[in-house]
C-alpha cells in the first residue's frame, strides 16, 4: 500500500488513462447550457403576459378560500363555483367604471346643452382670490373675464385645451389597457380555480426542491401574505367605497359613483380617502342646511379613519412578520412598482425578513455551540 499521498494528488503523467476526463464536465457544462437557452426563450414567451399572469395568480391565491366556501355552498361543483366567482368580480370591476362613465356623460351633456343655449353663467370671483400668493391675480382676472364673457375665455385658452386634452386622452387610454389587462387577468384566475390543488402541489414541489422545508415555509408565508393584504387593503377599500357611495346617495350628491371609484383607488394606493371627502365636506356646509351637513359630516368621518384602524390588524393577522414590516412593504410596493407592488412589497419583504431571522438563529446557535464545547476553537499559535 502506497503511503505517499503525492501520488494520490498527482496523476501519472505518462499514463493517458490515469488523466482527469473534461468529457464530464463538458457534458455537465452543455446541460446547464440547454437549460439555460429553454429557459431565456420560455421567459421571452411569456414575457408580454407576464403582468396578467401575475395578477391572475394572485388573485387565484387571494380569492381560493372564498372558492371553496362556494363550492361547498353549491354542492362541489367547481365549475359552476369558478364562473360565478368570475362573475362577480368582474361585477366588482365593470360596475364602478359604468357608474364613472355615466355621471361623467350626463355631466358633459349638461355642461355642452348649456354652452349651446348660452346658458352657462359663472359668477364674479370673491376678492378673497387676490390674496393667493403667486397666483391670486391671475386667477381673479381669467375669472373676471370668464364671468363677464365666456366664449372670449374659451377662445383665448383653446390651445391649452387642446394640448390638455390629448394628454388626458393618453391618459385615458393606457388607464384603459390596464384596465383592460386586469379584466383578462380575472378571466384567468377563473380557469385556474378549478386545478387549484394540482397546482399547489406543483408550487410545492417546486419550492421544496429548492429549499427543502424552508422553501415550502417560505411559499405558505407568500399565500398567507396575498390573503392578508387582499383582506386588509382590497377589502377594507371595498368596504370604504361601498359606504361612501351609499352615503352620497342618501345625501343626493352629485355624481356619487365617481367619488366612490376615485375613494377606492386612493385607499388601494395607499393615499387615503381624504383627498376626496374633505372637498365634499366643504361643499356639503357650503350646500346643505346646518343640520343635514353636520349628518353629512358624522357619517363620513368613519370612512376617514376605519382603514387606519382595520388594515394593520387584518393585514397582520396569523402572521409571524411584524405588522410594520408588512405596511412598509405595501407603501413602499406601490410606490416603486404600482399597484402590483401592493403584493409584490410585502411578500418580498415578508421572506427576506424570515431569511434574515434564519440566518441570525443560525449563526446564533453555531456561536453558542462553539463556546459551550471549547475544544472545536482554533488554537491561536
Amino acid at each position: 500500500m502506497d503511503d505517499n499521498p503525492s501520488s494520490q494528488r498527482n496523476p501519472d503523467p505518462v499514463n493517458p488513462a490515469a488523466r482527469p476526463s473534461i468529457e464530464p464536465r463538458i457534458t455537465e457544462i452543455a446541460r446547464i447550457g440547454l437549460v439555460g437557452l429553454f429557459a431565456y426563450w420560455s421567459l421571452t414567451l411569456i414575457a408580454p403576459f407576464a403582468i396578467i399572469l401575475i395578477w391572475a395568480a394572485i388573485l387565484a391565491v387571494a380569492l381560493y378560500p372564498a372558492y371553496t366556501a362556494l363550492s361547498a355552498v353549491l354542492g362541489h361543483r367547481p365549475r359552476v363555483t369558478a364562473l360565478v366567482i368570475t362573475m362577480l368580480g368582474l361585477l366588482v370591476i365593470v360596475a364602478p367604471l359604468a357608474a364613472i362613465a355615466i355621471s361623467f356623460a350626463e355631466g358633459l351633456q349638461v355642461v355642452l346643452a348649456r354652452l349651446n343655449d348660452r346658458s352657462l353663467l359663472i359668477s364674479a370671483p370673491p376678492d378673497s382670490i387676490r390674496s393667493f400668493p403667486l397666483i391670486g391675480e391671475r386667477i381673479y382676472s381669467v375669472w373676471s373675464m370668464a364671468s363677464d364673457n365666456l366664449e372670449a375665455v374659451l377662445q383665448q385658452i383653446k390651445p391649452s385645451l387642446l394640448q390638455a386634452g390629448s394628454k388626458a386622452l393618453s391618459t385615458i387610454a393606457s388607464i384603459g389597457a390596464d384596465l383592460l389587462s386586469f379584466v383578462v387577468s380575472v378571466l384567468v384566475a377563473g380557469f385556474l380555480f378549478g386545478s387549484g390543488a394540482r397546482l399547489a402541489n406543483s408550487a410545492r414541489g417546486f419550492a421544496s426542491r429548492i429549499g427543502g422545508e424552508r422553501g415550502v415555509g417560505f411559499l405558505q408565508l407568500a399565500a398567507a401574505t396575498i390573503r392578508n393584504v387582499a383582506r386588509g387593503v382590497i377589502g377594507v377599500a371595498l368596504l370604504q367605497a361601498f359606504l361612501c357611495v351609499l352615503i352620497l346617495s342618501l345625501f343626493k350628491v352629485p355624481a356619487p359613483g365617481a367619488i366612490a371609484f376615485v375613494v377606492l383607488i386612493l385607499c388601494i394606493i395607499q393615499i387615503g380617502p381624504a383627498l376626496v371627502l374633505l372637498p365634499v365636506i366643504v361643499w356639503a356646509w357650503t350646500s346643505m342646511e346646518f343640520g343635514m351637513a353636520a349628518l353629512f359630516t358624522i357619517l363620513l368621518i368613519p370612512l376617514l379613519i376605519i382603514d387606519n384602524v382595520m388594515k394593520p390588524i387584518l393585514v397582520a393577522r396569523g402572521l409571524s412578520t411584524p405588522t410594520l414590516v408588512i405596511l412598509l412593504g405595501v407603501l413602499g410596493g406601490t410606490l416603486s412598482y404600482g399597484l402590483i407592488g401592493l403584493f409584490l412589497g410585502p411578500i418580498v419583504l415578508s421572506v427576506f425578513h424570515d431569511l434574515l431571522l434564519i440566518w441570525m438563529s443560525t449563526d446564533t446557535v453555531g456561536a453558542e455551540r462553539l463556546r459551550l464545547e471549547p475544544s472545536k476553537l482554533p488554537n491561536p499559535t
